[in-house]
């Protein structure tokens, strides 16, 4: 509007204010580190050489940072973890290859972030606050140093989606903290954003049509959960019912299509309780957003070979719509569910154990559809890991991903990878083999020495490399 401002004067412009974004749930929690007043950890035992560890708190989230005491290398890498819960206490993870980066050379860095819950946009802005903040950590410590020539990021899970997220060309745009990444390694990642909700609510209307509740109420699971459970499972979730075989099919289809470890990942891997375990969602991510995000029409449910029987299981299954914006661009930084859309110019080595029922391979085929449809897939490698569970790689798996992608970036010699789209590739007996390393390593933990020997006992081995 205009303002007059007396006698000849030209009229002054009044901006009006800026409308403020709306707030939502996540918004009224609050948070704490666990261990505010830490400022070291614990040295890794029987690393050969020494470190600079520095621990703190930067814009309420804590953090850790770890610098070789001599021969740094000037690369930093930045560590992304996983999914927290839903409690106050803010934690940090060291990176599952410590060992590998420090004794290399490397510095790394990682946040416990500012928030619980899956709040990713959260983890993209205090990941890259912290890379910003490196210099003046070590400078406040007694500690002069140059800036890092790369910086490089890798997570988890969770982190996964934060380290597809934060590579972004809308990050870049977007995020009020910006960090312009050499190369990333995505881990068991939610590499399809919101996709995966998506498909956790295909999971659950479909066992509802097959155990004859198709209707009801979707966010009322909890009502017929005993009911649904005990019609598709005798023993959940290893003993299907003829029902449950059905239903297994159409999971199976979701999570990535025929492929080895699938069987693996139901008798023993122990993640498809976990996406079970979200049906019922009423499509805000418990407070992430405000609106429901979870749309269902896009997909397709087959039953292995049963046309008619997929057909009117199609037809059944509740069809979910989401709000238009549910998970819309934001005036006040990065959208709350940060999207992947496949628009970076880096080098990503994205790894995902095959038998993955929580996060499931299915992020990966999402992933490269959508950096294809970008023009961008030369500048992406995917690995299939034949692993039976949720991020269950040996650690020997996670330095070579790591080490392929700087040598990628550092020579412009693009690794080898996967492909993760064609059926009958990934249906091929021996998919996953060429990248999966069951060397176990001091620093691998006692879960996945099991899992590898229970899949060693249950599929023929690898083929030896020729």
């Amino acid at each position: 509007m205009l303002a007059a401002c007396g006698g000849g004067d030209d009229p002054v412009v009044v901006v009006p204010p800026p409308v403020p974004e709306e707030t939502r749930a996540q918004d009224s929690r609050t948070f704490a580190p666990q261990d505010p007043s830490a400022t070291t950890f614990d040295a890794m035992a029987g690393v050969t050489v020494g470190t600079d560890r520095w621990a703190g708190v930067l814009n309420g989230a804590a953090y850790r940072v770890e610098v070789p005491a001599t021969g740094w290398n000037g690369k930093l890498v930045m560590y992304a973890h996983g999914f927290r819960g839903e409690g106050p206490a803010l934690t940090v993870s060291d990176p599952s290859i410590r060992r590998y980066l420090i004794e290399s050379g490397y510095a790394w860095a990682a946040s416990s972030y500012s928030t619980n819950y899956y709040d990713v946009r959260a983890g993209v802005e205090d990941t890259n606050a912290l890379a910003l903040a490196f210099n003046n950590i070590a400078a406040a410590n007694g500690r002069t140093l140059a800036a890092p020539d790369r910086i490089y990021i890798t997570g988890h899970s969770m982190g996964g989606h934060i380290t597809g997220a934060a590579i972004e060309a809308e990050a870049m745009a977007t995020a009020r903290n910006k960090v312009s990444y050499h190369g990333a390694v995505p881990m068991c990642g939610v590499m399809g954003d919101a996709e995966l909700f998506n498909r956790f609510a295909g999971m659950q209307v479909t066992a509802q049509a097959l155990a004859g509740v198709p209707s009801y109420p979707t966010d009322k699971w909890s009502e017929i959960a005993g009911l649904v459970t005990s019609t598709l499972f005798t023993t959940f979730p290893t003993a299907p019912t003829a029902q449950g075989v059905k239903y297994l099919s159409v999971v199976e289809n979701l999570t990535g299509g025929e492929r080895p470890l699938f069987d693996q990942g139901i008798a023993f891997g122990g993640s498809f309780p976990s996406a079970y375990g979200t049906f019922g969602s009423d499509g805000t991510v418990t407070g992430i957003l405000n609106r429901n995000v979870l749309d269902t029409n896009a997909l397709t449910y087959v039953i292995e070979g049963d046309v008619d029987g997929s057909a009117a299981l199609n037809l059944s299954a509740q069809k979910l719509t989401a709000a238009p914006d549910a998970n819309r661009l934001r005036r006040d930084g990065l959208r709350w569910i940060p999207a992947i859309n496949g628009e970076f110019s880096i080098p990503v080595v994205s790894i995902h154990t095959l038998g993955d029922l929580f996060v499931p391979f299915s992020m990966q085929q999402v992933y490269q559809q959508r950096v294809a449809a970008k023009g961008n897939d030369n500048w992406l490698v995917q690995r299939a890991i034949r692993g039976a569970s949720h991020c269950d790689f040996t650690v020997a798996e996670q330095v070579q991903a790591f080490q392929d992608m700087v040598l990628w970036e550092q020579t412009g010699a693009k690794p080898a990878g996967d492909d993760v789209i064609t059926p009958a590739t990934v249906a091929d007996p021996a998919y996953g083999c060429a990248f999966t390393n069951n060397n176990i390593g001091v620093d691998d933990g006692a879960g996945v020495q099991q899992l590898r020997g229970g899949i060693a006992n249950t599929t023929p081995a690898c083929p030896a490399p020729i």
